[in-house]
């Protein structure tokens, strides 16, 4: 069965679209603070990718293609500047490089790039795009790794069970980028901003500053005292480094 993708927009409609893509085993509400620092400026969208959160269960496929052509269906025509965290930077950056006209600037934090030679395999990603077994076991341990074996016990057994659920559709996503670049930087011609936070893992580091290498007038920010949750834990900085991206953006055009 597949289930139409929930969206919420906030803010002036008459005002510049920003759209927020959330990361793997993550949904919208992990950029609701983010939403809110920018919604009296400008219209908001955020939504829960296919497999997550109030657009789950979902049957599928989930590569970056599919991701891409559910945000084409919610902008409508609507040109946007693009958020994504860390997975969700390949969905705004494969969106820039399919649909150029949709996309006014793009923006991610800590987007991971497997693909490249130097990316390490024994990532939190990386290990649950190799599992073999059980896509829950996989999601709990990608949990465990990201927030911490303390966190988790404290969730409540409702949100722990929903990620074990999402474990099919991360296994899929991110097993999906392991090998092959789902966009070409040499088509994404917009202004662009690569962050990280400063207490980010080293891949992250690494991964930021390939971004800022290869992408079009791409400057790297890094949220001081930031980790790999900066938009949630830091919204306000995030924030501040969208709002230029958007007045970058609209100088260009």
């Amino acid at each position: 069965m597949t289930t139409t993708l929930w969206s919420e927009e906030a803010g002036d409609p008459a005002a510049p679209l920003v759209a927020l893509v959330h990361g793997s085993l993550d949904r919208s509400a992990g950029l609701l603070k983010l939403s809110r620092r920018l919604d009296d400026r400008f219209r908001v969208l955020r939504y829960d990718r296919r497999g997550y959160g109030r657009s789950s269960p979902h049957d599928g496929p989930y590569d970056v293609d599919a991701q891409v052509a559910d945000l084409v269906a919610l902008l409508d025509g609507r040109p946007a500047v693009v958020f994504g965290h860390s997975y969700g930077g390949n969905v705004a950056l494969g969106l820039a490089d399919r649909h150029p006209a949709l996309v006014h600037g793009v923006g991610v934090f800590e987007t991971p790039l497997p693909w490249l030679d130097w990316w390490p395999q024994g990532t939190a990603g990386g290990q649950a795009a190799a599992s073999d077994g059980d896509p829950a076991e996989a999601a709990e341990r990608f949990m465990r790794r990201m927030v911490g074996d303390e966190k988790w016990a404290r969730l409540p057994a409702g949100t722990r069970a929903a990620r074990r659920a999402e474990g099919v559709t991360m296994v899929g996503e991110l097993g999906a980028i392991q090998h092959h670049a789902p966009w070409d930087p040499s088509r994404i011609g917009v202004p662009a901003v690569a962050m990280r936070g400063s207490l980010g893992r080293e891949h992250h580091q690494r991964s930021t500053t390939h971004l800022g290498a290869v992408l079009t007038e791409c400057p790297v920010v890094t949220i001081e005292g930031a980790g790999h949750f900066g938009p949630n834990t830091h919204p306000d900085a995030v924030a501040a480094v969208l709002v230029d991206l958007v007045s970058r953006a609209a100088s260009r055009r």
